[in-house]
């Protein structure tokens, strides 16, 4: 199924958390934490301003971003766990 994003959103698919610790101990699933590190799969073409103008993304598709804990509406698509959100609830990009 192809999605595409409308506006200022974006779809991320989460980078996997780190299984160990520095020390070498695993980490259950059930206590690590959800990594707040992203791939963007697909981007909108951009939020519109006073004018009418739309202005473009800031961010890319294969662009690996940093985001906050809570930012995002969880989704499944084709049986993966995305992400959709804003540009704005993105804090960066990591490079």
């Amino acid at each position: 199924m192809k999605f595409r994003p409308l506006h200022d959103r974006v779809v991320v698919e989460r980078l996997e958390a780190e299984e160990k610790t520095a020390s070498g101990i695993i980490i259950p699933d059930s206590a690590q934490e959800k990594p707040m590190q992203g791939k963007i799969i697909a981007a909108g073409s951009g939020a519109r301003d006073e004018t009418g103008k739309v202005q473009p993304l800031d961010v890319k598709e294969n662009d690996v971003v940093l985001f906050g804990k809570w930012s995002g509406t969880e989704v499944k698509l084709d049986g993966k766990d995305l992400l959709i959100m804003k540009e704005s609830d993105i804090m960066g990009i990591m490079g």
